[in-house]
């Protein structure tokens, strides 16, 4: 079947961006580009804290790597349960007001409150 005219200018059609979303898309590229650089950067030192967090933990608690591994597995289980709720409900409420909820309202906020620690 031929292509006619008309059926370049209907959305999904694959026509080559203009020069303005060329640069529209280059211009947010450049912007959001070094906030995702941070946020791979802090969720890297994250992860490498856990492992030194492991190391510490094993010798002043004395956990054997089955414990630790238990859990570990037990955090993954709780991620993976509450994961497709939580999608569920930001498609309904909309991402604005969900990223806000969690912002104001971290799991450390649900916590009971502790006291503070001086070393």
């Amino acid at each position: 079947m031929a292509s006619t005219a008309g059926d370049l200018h209907r959305p999904g059609a694959s026509t080559p961006p203009s020069a303005f979303e060329a640069a529209m898309y280059r211009k947010v590229a450049w912007r959001l580009s070094p906030l995702l650089l941070i946020c791979y950067v802090v969720a890297y030192l994250d992860r490498v804290n856990v492992g030194f967090a492991k190391l510490q933990m094993s010798t002043d608690l004395g956990l054997s790597d089955a414990v630790y591994g238990f859990g570990a597995g037990i955090f993954f289980f709780g991620y993976f349960i509450f994961e497709i709720p939580s999608n569920v409900i930001l498609h309904k409420v909309g991402a604005r007001l969900w990223i806000a909820r969690i912002i104001s309202f971290p799991p450390s906020r649900c916590s009971p409150p502790r006291p503070p620690c001086f070393m």
